[in-house]
C-alpha cells in the first residue's frame, strides 16, 4: 500500500553480461585475465526508491591507465530487467552515460543518468496485481567502443566484462536476519568505537508494498524491499541522525504478508524481532521508538495500543485507522487512540490519494492527547512532486519541524 504507482526493478544478482569489441593483436597478445574486467552496479535510494546510478569497472589489472576524466563516448550501458515470478521484461534499453572517471586504483566508475522518471533505472517493480514490489533479475552489458587512454605501451581496450554484485552502502549496513518464527527482518548497528552504553532503538514498519505475498503458489519474501523501496529504515541510520540519537539501532522487521491484515497476529511477531535485538545487543528499554509509514502507520500505532509503557515516541505517517476496502470496522477504535500516551507526532499529506488524511491522521491527532501533527500540503522535494501518499519522504529528510525541534531531534528527547 506505499508504493501505489508502478515502479520497475532490477535485481542485480552476478548475472553474467559480457561484451566484445574489436581487439588489436597487441591486445590479443595480453594474458585473458588482463583482458577482461568486472563491473559492480552501484545503487542509491534515492527519495523515490532505489537506482542504480553508475556501475564501476575493476580494470586494476591493465595497467597504465591515466587518473581523471575519461571521454564518455568511451563505453556503453545497457540495462535489461526481468521479473523473476512473471517472466515480464520490465525494460531493455540503453542507460545513458553522464561522466566517467578513472581512479588511483585502476577503477573505471560510469556514472548513468538517474533520478524521478528515468526509465531502467529503479531497482523495483511494482506489481500492480498484488500491490508489492519485486525485485527484477537485472543484466548489464558494458560494450567499449573506443581504446582508452594509456600512460604505458598496453593497449586500452578491454576484451570482455563480466557483471558482479549490486552494491549499495546503506543496504548493505543493515545485516539480515530471520526470527525464530520466521520472520525476516533487517538490522543497522552503529559503531561501538569502545563505548558499552545502552543505545536507543528505532523501529521502523514498512507499507504494504514491502511485505511478502503468495501468487499461484510461489512465495516472494525477500528481506531486501523494506530497505530498497523507499528511505524510511535508512534516514534513521544516516550519519546525521545518528548524530542527534548519540548512536541508535535501527531494525525494519518484513511483514509476511501486510501488516493490516492482521495486525493482531503480527503483533507478537514484532515483539519477538525486538527481544532478539535487545537480547543481542545493548539496548536502552526507555528509548525504544517505532515508526512507519502507511500499513506500517496503522501498525505503529496497533504497537502502542497494545504495548503500553513500552515505546518512548511514535511516528505514524499516512497511516490507517478507520476503515480500509472490506475491514468491518474500524482499525484502531477512537477509545483505543484517546487511550494512547506515547509521545506521538503524525504525518501526512493533504494531496494523499490513497489514505485519506482527514479521516485518518487528522482524525487520530485530535483524539490523541498532546500529538503532534504535520500536514504538508503535498509531497515535494529538491523540486520534484510526488504522489500524495509519499509522505514517509519528509520523515526520511527529517523535515518535519515543531517548536523548534526536528522530528529526529524531538524523537531523541523522549524516553520512558
Amino acid at each position: 500500500m506505499s508504493n501505489p504507482v508502478p515502479r520497475r526493478t532490477l535485481f542485480a544478482a552476478g548475472a553474467a553480461a559480457t561484451a566484445t569489441v574489436g581487439l588489436v593483436p597487441a591486445a590479443l597478445a595480453a594474458p585473458p585475465s588482463e583482458r577482461s574486467a568486472t563491473f559492480t552496479l552501484d545503487a542509491e535510494v534515492l527519495d523515490g526508491g532505489e537506482q542504480v546510478v553508475s556501475v564501476t569497472i575493476d580494470a586494476s589489472r591493465r595497467g597504465g591507465l591515466p587518473t581523471g576524466e575519461l571521454p564518455v563516448p568511451t563505453f556503453t550501458v545497457h540495462a535489461r530487467g526481468t521479473n523473476p515470478l512473471t517472466g515480464k521484461v520490465a525494460f531493455d534499453l540503453d542507460r545513458p552515460v553522464t561522466a566517467a572517471h578513472a581512479d588511483h586504483r585502476g577503477r573505471i566508475t560510469l556514472a548513468l543518468e538517474h533520478g524521478d522518471g528515468v526509465d531502467g533505472a529503479t531497482t523495483l517493480d511494482w506489481m500492480g496485481d498484488a500491490s508489492r514490489n519485486v525485485q527484477l533479475d537485472l543484466e548489464y552489458t558494458i560494450t567499449q567502443n573506443a581504446p582508452l587512454p594509456t600512460r604505458s605501451s598496453v593497449h586500452g581496450t578491454i576484451a570482455s566484462f563480466t557483471q558482479g554484485e549490486l552494491v549499495n552502502p546503506e543496504v548493505d549496513a543493515f545485516t539480515a536476519h530471520v526470527a525464530a518464527s520466521g520472520t525476516n527482518y533487517r538490522l543497522f548497528s552503529p559503531p561501538q568505537r569502545g563505548r558499552s552504553d545502552e543505545l536507543p532503538l528505532v523501529v521502523w514498519l514498512h507499507g504494504g508494498g514491502e511485505g511478502g505475498f503468495t501468487a499461484d503458489g510461489t512465495t516472494y519474501y525477500d528481506n531486501e524491499t523494506q530497505l530498497r523501496a523507499n528511505r524510511g529504515a535508512l534516514g534513521v541510520a544516516t550519519e546525521a541522525a545518528q548524530e542527534l540519537f548519540g548512536g541508535a539501532y535501527v531494525v525494519a522487521p518484513q511483514c509476511p504478508s501486510a501488516w493490516m491484515l492482521d495486525g493482531p497476529a503480527f503483533e507478537p511477531l514484532i515483539d519477538e524481532i525486538i527481544e532478539e535485538v535487545a537480547a543481542d545487543h545493548p539496548i536502552d528499554r526507555d528509548r525504544i521508538h517505532v515508526t512507519g509509514c502507511s500499513n506500517g502507520g496503522y501498525m505503529t500505532l496497533k504497537m502502542v495500543v497494545e504495548n503500553p509503557g513500552v515505546y518512548a515516541s511514535a511516528v505514524p505517517i499516512c497511516g490507517v485507522v478507520q476503515e480500509y476496502y472490506d475491514s468491518p470496522g474500524p482499525l484502531i477504535s477512537d477509545a483505543e487512540l484517546r487511550e494512547i500516551a506515547v509521545p506521538t507526532w503524525l504525518i501526512a499529506s493533504a494531496d494523499d490519494g490513497t489514505v485519506d488524511p482527514q479521516a485518518n491522521t487528522v482524525h487520530a491527532h485530535e483524539l490523541i492527547e498532546g500529538s503532534i501533527m504535520s500536514l504538508y500540503e503535498t509531497v515535494t522535494w529538491e523540486d520534484v512532486q510526488y504522489p500524495g501518499h509519499f509522505s514517509w519522504i519528509y520523515a526520511a529528510r527529517n523535515d518535519p519541524a515543531h517548536d523548534g525541534q526536528s522530528l529526529w531531534e524531538w524523537m531523541s528527547a523522549q524516553e520512558l
